[in-house]
């Protein structure tokens, strides 16, 4: 498929209309594609929705020349002031917040990216990380955190991708979050000696390689999420130690 990136537009959700899209882009692939549900999925309508939806902001990838939903890509960003209103984090729920909530850092929550199939490839992720370093800027975020997932709940299927996540990339103690004991899933699985470090590294998602290249660090533990059908991990990104040529941060004029 050929994507015509003028057609694409880069923008937040401007309302229920907006929103109904962004989900119906998230119930394909998280759904659909991967199998997971929740307490709030709208089966009947295609939508995949929880009770954050209304706290967030929803940034969004449109393509303007596609037939039916043209939202190709999504990315949903929580500020402090907006957990505040929710009444905690999405991650809350996952992962003991404690150490960032008690910090100097100014946070964001980061959630359900997700691009659709066709856009996978391309150039769609980069405009949403734009977006994403454009919105950073604007709201002088310090740090951002969320979780990514591997699909499936058998953590001994990624036991050498969540190894080399544990040893080489787990994150400093003043920003180490730890999944809550409920679903508590140790990631130091395999020694670091044991481990084939290029066939694990092959097998980490490509969005968290994404983050890792651009700097982050991983939370102590998975969290083993059975009604959404995945094994997560915490994303913890330091703004300051961002890298800036793989973050992008010249998203200018990102349309709102």
């Amino acid at each position: 498929m050929v994507i015509d990136d003028t057609q694409l537009e880069l923008r937040l959700a401007r309302g229920e209309a907006d929103l109904r899209l962004a989900q119906a882009l998230r119930y394909e692939v998280f759904i659909r594609e991967l199998g997971g549900d929740g307490d709030l999925v709208d089966h009947a309508n295609g939508l995949e929705a929880d009770r954050f939806d209304p706290f967030f902001d929803h940034l969004m990838l449109l393509d303007r020349s596609r037939q039916g939903n043209q939202c190709v890509g999504v990315y949903r960003v929580m500020r402090e002031d907006q957990a505040a209103a929710a009444g905690q984090f999405y991650c809350d729920d996952e992962y003991d917040l404690t150490v960032l909530k008690q910090g100097p850092l100014k946070l964001l929550e980061l959630g359900r990216s997700c691009v659709h199939a066709d856009y996978r490839g391309g150039t769609a992720m980069l405009h949403l990380w734009n977006g994403l370093a454009a919105y950073v800027e604007d709201h002088g975020i310090d740090l951002m955190f969320g979780v990514a997932s591997f699909h499936g709940t058998d953590a001994a299927a990624f036991a050498a991708p969540l190894s080399l996540l544990h040893h080489r990339y787990l994150s400093p103690p003043e920003i180490r979050v730890r999944a809550r004991e409920d679903s508590f899933q140790r990631m130091d699985l395999i020694a670091e000696p044991d481990l084939d470090r290029v066939a694990a590294a092959r097998a980490i998602p490509a969005l968290i390689k994404g983050y890792l290249k651009m700097g982050g660090f991983v939370g102590e533990g998975a969290y083993i999420d059975r009604p959404f059908n995945t094994t997560d991990i915490c994303l913890l990104m330091d703004v300051k130690r961002v890298s800036q040529k793989q973050f992008g941060l010249y998203a200018k004029g990102v349309r709102r």
